[in-house]
């Protein structure tokens, strides 16, 4: 295909994408009020939990917005999943092209387990880690805006980083990289790991250090499917 078709390709599966966050986005807007509670429960159901407050009168209204698109992202990920590894399918081989379905599904499955993980684990010990650092003089009230956009922020992150095991198979395949590759490249790929992990996450240890962990071991992860893959390709 020459390359101003694969750019044309790539256009209509962005509009797809985006059709799809909209559409859903604007039906989950009917359960803003049951989501918002979900997201402010790791918050509130710590020990003396702060006030959530919005500073301005449209305050809400634009954090009801963003969580609308932000489930959208959500409840597209499996459509969103498909037409990424439909459009680098013409790069794989005809049996490898039986497996898109297979791999959206992985890869959905994948970032649910992240985003999972993030909301039961790492968001109540963070938040009771960060609050803590107050003074009985210093109370902590949190801006419900900013607060949406930490909680966001966090759980999409890691939803992305459990995708690695995905792009490890993938990129196996491709012949790209070898269970070879990836130990010689250990030692760099933990400074990357503990690099990206700050720029992901807020501006703390804790967090950095809560996502540089699982990502350390999906780093493991990977490896073990490079390996599998291959002896799957040799025999």
């Amino acid at each position: 295909m020459p390359f101003l078709d694969h750019l044309e390709e790539l256009r209509w599966r962005i509009i797809k994408c985006f059709s799809s966050v909209i559409l859903l986005g604007l039906a989950s807007l009917l359960f803003s009020e049951k989501v918002l509670a979900l997201l402010t429960h790791p918050v509130l159901s710590i020990p003396h939990p702060p006030k959530i407050i919005f500073l301005s009168p449209t305050g809400m209204f634009i954090v009801r917005i963003w969580l609308a698109l932000a489930c959208g992202v959500i409840l597209s990920l499996p459509f969103i999943f498909y037409q990424v590894w439909a459009f680098v399918a013409p790069g794989l081989l005809a049996k490898e092209r039986r497996y898109i379905g297979l791999m959206s599904l992985f890869s959905t499955i994948f970032f649910l387990c992240g985003a999972g993980f993030s909301y039961l684990i790492i968001l109540p010990y963070g938040l009771r880690f960060l609050l803590g650092l107050g003074t009985p003089q210093i109370e902590p009230q949190l801006d419900v805006g900013k607060y949406i956009g930490f909680v966001a922020k966090i759980i999409l992150a890691f939803g992305a980083v459990f995708q690695l095991p995905i792009f490890s198979y993938f990129l196996t395949r491709l012949g790209i990289v070898s269970p070879q590759f990836l130990r010689q490249k250990r030692k760099y790929a933990i400074v990357l790991i503990f690099i990206l992990a700050a720029f992901l996450t807020p501006p703390d240890v804790f967090t950095q250090v809560a996502m540089a962990l699982p990502l350390l071991f999906l780093y493991e992860l990977s490896i073990l499917v490079s390996v599998l893959v291959s002896k799957k390709e040799k025999s």
